[in-house]
């Protein structure tokens, strides 16, 4: 089984666009499972319509519960919490405001008469889903909160689940932007990393603290570089960039309305022809065979000391 994380330095660089049209690529080859990562903001079911058949909740963290049968109106707590997250309502009425706790349970730990309990803290809902491009494993977390990097984990092993219930081989998986714990959290485990490359100054130096991110778990990249003819300087610089990467370049995509016109239509970038399809393709192709190979990177960048 063998995983490719598509990711980017940067948000708009085109990410989950270049996904969607992999998947649908992917998916004439052989059979794939897709998983969205990206789950603060998820958006590629906006265009696999995904068909849920199983949902559960994401429980993560612990939550401060006010228990108003114990409350003797000494008022401690409030002092107790550093985060302002215990209001005073009414006489004996401490009720606790779920987005600012912590979870630190220092009010279920020093309240003298037991008046806070220590809910399990639900995070949001994980699925599994259908699509006509193989079966789908996405998440979405509630507002403001946390554990991303371990509900990323739990879609790793339910993607791990569904390749091996459907008999598939690849897992493509759509990744967060930037480097932060989610991305971590992605790259564990995976195979290759598709790195989507904006041909802008912003979306290079992203991209190069993306490559050393990779480069630090050892995976291989390849490099799809989109909007390559606003700036040809810009362009040849993405380039020169994922070179120094070491990075694979797949080749590059154009700044058109094909990728508008298809998320319009509700639709990857292949489903209605266009000018991009053997693009695709080839890209699909390349992915394939690359991370079948197992390549690891052998270059570990360190960084020099101040002197």
């Amino acid at each position: 089984m063998h995983e490719i994380i598509v990711l980017s330095g940067k948000g708009g660089a085109g990410k989950t666009s270049v996904t969607a049209a992999l998947a649908l690529a992917m998916s004439k080859r052989e059979k794939i499972v897709i998983s969205d990562y990206d789950v603060d903001a998820p958006d590629l079911h906006i265009v696999l319509k995904p068909e849920i058949e199983m949902r559960a909740d994401f429980v993560s963290g612990r939550l401060a519960v006010f228990n108003p049968d114990n409350c003797i109106d000494c008022a401690q707590c409030l002092a107790f919490c550093r985060f302002d997250a215990i209001e005073h309502m009414s006489p004996g009425e401490y009720p606790v405001i779920e987005e600012l706790c912590e979870g630190c349970a220092v009010c279920v730990k020093l309240c003298p008469e037991q008046a806070f309990d220590f809910a399990p803290r639900h995070c949001g809902e994980y699925f599994r889903s259908r699509t006509r491009f193989g079966t789908m494993i996405h998440a979405e977390l509630a507002p403001g909160a946390e554990n991303s990097g371990r509900l990323i984990l739990l879609l790793k092993q339910e993607a791990a689940k569904a390749a091996k219930k459907d008999g598939a081989e690849i897992i493509l998986s759509d990744g967060t932007p930037g480097i932060g714990c989610p991305v971590i959290s992605s790259l564990s485990g995976a195979g290759l990393v598709c790195a989507v490359l904006e041909a802008s100054a912003s979306g290079i130096a992203d991209f190069k603290r993306l490559a050393e991110l990779a480069h630090r778990f050892r995976l291989p990249m390849a490099v799809i570089i989109n909007k390559c003819d606003l700036n040809p300087q810009a362009s040849e610089a993405a380039a020169e960039a994922a070179r120094d990467a070491g990075a694979e370049i797949l080749g590059a995509l154009p700044f058109t309305p094909v990728f508008t016109e298809a998320m319009n239509r509700g639709e990857a970038v292949g489903e209605t022809p266009s000018e991009l399809d053997g693009l695709f393709l080839s890209f699909a192709d390349r992915l394939l065979a690359l991370v079948r190979t197992g390549r690891r990177s052998r270059f570990i960048p360190i960084k020099e000391k101040a002197s």
